[in-house]
């Protein structure tokens, strides 16, 4: 097969000049002390402290604590425990830890400050209802003085008082800032903009991506950097290029009116020394069909370099051209310093949905091994052009299977299971970069949900070790012509008692088993007083006292919205659904315990969540659509459920030693009890947990089968486990207080011990410390 090499487009070649200058500037920085490097004390040391989401600006989730080792870590144990007080299973909270003072989200969504040796309230914030899930960010002044955690919002940027526990007023207009408007469109059209992950700070500002949605006419994923003391936005960059601006000539004339994407809603990673943010960055929309958006789109599906100061562009390399698979960057970029062809260089790696490693000099660009441009199949759907070529790494193997056969089918299927299977594989088109088609079901390998996603990365930055947890699950596709009246075709049996599961996950506790409302408003016929957009809008921001519900994806929410709109939906929200919260009781936030200071968000952005929506429906004047609108209308394109189409191991850990390029080992993360616990990996649900690298060789990870566990640095072996009552969610945290170490877990998602009610079994952060010295 003929591989083409890749060559330095004039846009890279103007960011490579521009890295001269940064070159020169870090140089001069190495001769300065630490702390006249940073105006952030976050910045000093920052291996030894866990004050950002991730541990620090590079994200390795690393540390420097030693008191941890391999010969000691089986003495884990838990030091101290706090209850989140309430039912509330979305949490996937990164705790930080200032001093002694723990951040956590607990109790109906309040912000805590908690004693970090014992968990001890300080203060409670109540009622932020729609705040971030994953993380919040702090920052403080030089002097200390002034402290701040900064978090979205309901489509705003809002800030607390780390001290005090009260809103900042000072902080943008009345103290929140519109997310919605600055994005060189109507701020009315901008429907789901906030950041469901925390962002990252560099100096004195807060850099930020989005989470706009992927429905036809999402919001534009442009990236922002506003100053944590004033609110103002100090700069904008892009990512559907404006007239003028480099790449725009890779997309249709007014495409940046009306294309929306192409966003970071996973890890921004920052090298602070350098002054230079790694974004990575995800696809356009629509994401399946791209009729609408004919070219390679830039900067969709890139690593983009910029200025973290003044968000200019340094460098961008883009891993998919023009995407039709919803392959999302979304893990975050990691920070290495590494021996090639005899020299140190420092480089940073990107782990993608696809499967790949992509490496790459941090300063210039340039990859540290060679990337293959491949031809790929074309599209046969109308309209469409795919691109003809994907670039493939060389040197630096794939750590995800990348394509689907009848050996790979599940050898704990039953004969009939096989079979059926079998058959389908051998009628689907199966590849990495097989365009979806109407006429055939597409099999993707890794699929939008596999590979590696958001928190899925870490790093040992000195030894140029980088890690993946990934998740080998597949997508089928098939796409379907969009009828102009979709909403309003019944569902089908199948797809009733599937909207009436979601309903009963997601909805019934505070809308009813008959959807006539209670802690919620009544639901019947949801479609004679709200359209689809808004409640779109509403299930994705979410309102009032209703959290977000951004995971459930359009197709659900979809789903969900025609069976509130049938009569179907009047017999009730699924008395024969099983597996869902329906024990889940909303915490009333006026009958909070403890040192409560604060309720509510900022009135600013109350004021905000006032102003009108009117979702963007159809191409500016003087564009012309594509003949027909096609989607997926498959029920399987986020993977299968339980179990996987696949043989084990699905999910695992690979560690890559950049310095060679190659994987040292792999070791297959999670066992499904089901199955006897043979170190199969988890065939079901997603896999995107969080991991910890110790200086001392450790690897923790938190897995999906409610276990943590220790592996060996050198070879990938089990040094320690433990089972907890919950299954872990969100990135583990690791600090140090008064000379002792703990690792803070959030476990706060679905219970292991089913024998157990559920109201019986504690939602709670776990902190584990090795035992006190006698």
């Amino acid at each position: 097969m003929n591989f083409k090499k890749i060559k330095l487009s004039p846009v890279r070649i103007w960011g490579t000049v521009a890295t001269i200058v940064l070159v020169a500037i870090a140089i001069c920085f190495g001769c300065m002390t630490k702390k006249a490097i940073y105006a952030n004390s976050n910045y000093v040391d920052p291996y030894t402290n866990w004050r950002e989401y991730g541990g620090g600006p590079d994200q390795s989730k690393y540390t420097t604590l030693n008191q941890i080792t391999k010969k000691n870590v089986n003495q884990l144990q838990v030091a101290w425990t706090y209850s989140t007080g309430d039912n509330v299973s979305s949490y996937k909270f990164n705790p930080l830890i200032v001093d002694n003072v723990m951040y956590v989200l607990a109790k109906n969504n309040s912000l805590v400050a908690l004693d970090a040796t014992n968990g001890k309230e300080i203060w409670i914030h109540t009622g932020l209802n729609t705040a971030s899930k994953r993380g919040m960010n702090y920052w403080e002044s030089k002097d200390r003085k002034d402290r701040r955690l900064i978090f979205c919002m309901n489509n705003t940027l809002q800030e607390i008082d780390a001290q005090t526990g009260k809103s900042i007023l000072t902080f943008g207009t009345n103290g929140a800032v519109n997310l919605r408007e600055g994005l060189d469109r109507d701020p009315e059209a901008m429907t789901r903009v906030t950041s469901t992950s925390p962002g990252a700070i560099y100096d004195d500002l807060i850099l930020l991506g989005s989470s706009p949605g992927e429905s036809t006419f999402s919001p534009p994923g442009h990236l922002r950097a506003y100053n944590v003391v004033t609110g103002k936005m100090a700069w904008i960059f892009h990512t559907i290029p404006l007239p003028g601006e480099p790449g725009y000539e890779t997309w249709p004339k007014d495409a940046y009116k009306y294309v929306g994407g192409v966003n970071t809603w996973g890890e921004i990673s920052i090298d602070v020394k350098r002054g230079i943010a790694y974004f990575p960055l995800g696809a356009p929309t629509y994401d399946y069909y791209g009729a609408d958006r004919i070219g390679k789109g830039l900067y969709g599906d890139c690593i983009l370099a910029l200025d973290a100061r003044t968000g200019k562009h340094i460098w961008h390399f883009q891993m998919v051209h023009h995407d039709l698979w919803d392959f999302d960057a979304a893990a975050a970029p990691q920070l290495v310093t590494v021996t090639h062809n005899g020299q140190k260089v420092d480089a940073v790696a990107q782990a993608t949905k696809q499967g790949f490693l992509f490496v790459f000099n941090r300063v210039t660009g340039e990859p540290l091994w060679p990337i293959d441009e491949k031809p790929v199949p074309k599209s046969t759907m109308p309209d469409e052009e795919s691109w003809p070529t994907q670039p493939v790494p060389t040197v630096v193997p794939p750590f995800s299977r990348q394509v689907v056969t009848v050996d790979d089918i599940n050898p704990y299927f039953t004969a009939a299971e096989k079979e059926t299977w079998r058959k389908r594989i051998l009628a689907a088109h199966s590849g990495l970069f097989e365009p979806l088609s109407d006429k055939y079901e597409t099999i993707t390998m890794p699929g939008a949900n596999g590979g590696a996603i958001h928190g899925n990365t870490a790093a040992n930055p000195v030894k140029g070790y980088v890690y993946v947890s990934y998740q080998d699950k597949p997508s089928v596709y098939r796409l379907k012509k969009v009828e102009p009246a979709e909403l309003r075709i019944p569902l089908s049996a199948d797809e009733t008692e599937r909207a009436k599961a979601l309903y009963v996950q997601n909805c019934q506790t505070c809308h009813g088993v008959d959807h006539t409302g209670g802690l919620g408003p009544n639901l019947v016929d949801i479609n004679n007083r709200v359209n689809f957009d808004n409640f779109k809008t509403i299930v994705s921001t979410g309102r009032a006292l209703m959290p977000s519900f951004l995971h459930l994806g359009d197709q659900n929410v979809t789903a969900i919205y025609k069976f509130l709109s049938s009569a179907a939906s009047q017999r009730g929200g699924g008395a024969g659904a099983r597996g869902g919260r329906g024990d889940f009781q909303a915490t009333d936030v006026t009958k909070i315990d403890g040192p409560v200071v604060a309720s509510g968000g900022a009135p600013g952005g109350e004021e905000f969540q006032k102003m009108p929506t009117k979702p963007m429906r159809d191409y500016p004047a003087g564009v012309t659509p594509p003949k027909e609108k096609y989607t997926d209308g498959s029920t399987t394109s986020y993977g299968l459920g339980y179990p996987n189409l696949l043989s084990p191991p699905w999910s695992a850990i690979a560690a890559y030693d950049l310095n060679t390029g190659k994987i040292k080992w792999k070791r297959a993360l999670g066992n499904d009890d089901k199955l006897g616990g043979k170190d199969t990996g988890l065939p079901v649900g997603s896999q995107h947990k969080g991991m910890i690298v110790t200086s001392t060789g450790i690897i923790f990870a938190t897995c999906l089968d409610g276990r943590i566990y220790a592996y060996d640095e050198d070879n990938g072996n089990l040094l320690w486990q433990v089972k907890l009552p919950r299954v872990p969610d969100g990135l583990p945290t690791m600090y140090q207080v008064n000379g002792k170490q703990y690792m803070a877990i959030c476990s706060v998602s679905d219970q292991i011990d089913k024998s157990k009610p559920n109201a019986e079994v504690p939602r709670q952060y776990i902190v584990f410390a090795l035992p006190s010295k006698k």
